[in-house]
């Protein structure tokens, strides 16, 4: 069986789990993870929004399209 390394996240994370630590704490701790990773994907979508030039009429026209296309698919 080939060993498998780990991450520089996961032995982080491994470094902190093995001392005890309160239910609150691991929870704020995920909470505050899940808020990192949210805001970091959000950034990234936000710049391929503006790189490729898009603005709220496109979005309009998306919702059109989909609209359309779901009245079409009800006959």
């Amino acid at each position: 069986m080939a060993a498998t390394s780990l991450s520089n996240i996961q032995q982080e994370l491994l470094k902190l789990y093995s001392s005890d630590i309160a239910e609150a704490d691991l929870l704020n701790i995920k909470r505050y993870l899940a808020k990192y990773f949210a805001a970091k994907a959000i950034n990234e979508a936000d710049a391929r929004w503006d790189e490729k030039g898009y603005s709220n009429d496109t979005m309009d026209s998306w919702l059109n399209e989909d609209m359309t296309s779901d009245d079409k698919s009800d006959h």
